[in-house]
């Protein structure tokens, strides 16, 4: 049986509630067996002193995720060293269940860039992108994609470590056990 995946990639630092209504509305909508959540290293030109760890980006994404039976994180790209490109990942992940259908979830704002991701001619041969709509951007792709409309939230990790580093409360914006585990391990002080 073909087996519908969704793969939602990101640094998730920290993920927020954002993220998991971004995945619902997509396997819902799409009508989706699992949604696979995919932390990646922190690209060079986002590095700051104060920003989360792997570990803890991953720990904080599992404290996210886990009261949902249809989520699961796959931690490849974290143990990856040197570029990591989302080619190889799919490509790695079709040899490992070449009968799976994959949905990559991309923002608004990504679709526009789809034309200069690494081997993008290739990498449409093994996945439907999916592209969720984002506040000025129009979804506009020379490469096919499925837009899906979820509800608008303006929700983002930068605000969030903002929140925290002022000492503001970031409820409602996080899990509750995400909120914990940043204050527990002082993240974004």
């Amino acid at each position: 049986m073909v087996q519908k995946i969704g793969i939602l990639g990101g640094t998730f630092n920290p993920p927020h509630l954002g993220h998991l209504i971004m995945a619902n509305e997509v396997k819902e909508q799409l009508d989706l067996d699992k949604i696979w959540f995919l932390p990646n290293q922190l690209p060079p030109h986002k590095e700051e002193e104060n920003l989360a760890s792997a570990q803890q980006r991953l720990e904080m994404l599992q404290g996210a995720t886990a009261n949902n039976p249809f989520f699961a994180i796959d931690e490849r790209e974290l143990h990856r060293s040197g570029k990591s490109y989302t080619y190889d990942t799919i490509k790695a992940w079709k040899a490992e269940s070449p009968e799976s259908e994959l949905y990559f979830i991309i923002g608004g704002d990504m679709v526009e860039f789809l034309p200069k991701w690494y081997k993008i001619d290739e990498l449409i041969k093994f996945v439907h992108f999916v592209g969720v709509n984002r506040r000025g951007h129009h979804r506009k792709s020379p490469y096919p994609v499925i837009k899906i409309d979820i509800p608008v939230i303006e929700i983002s990790s930068t605000i969030i470590r903002d929140k925290v580093k002022q000492n503001s409360s970031i409820q409602y914006l996080v899990p509750d056990n995400v909120a914990n585990y940043i204050k527990e391990n002082h993240l974004y002080d």
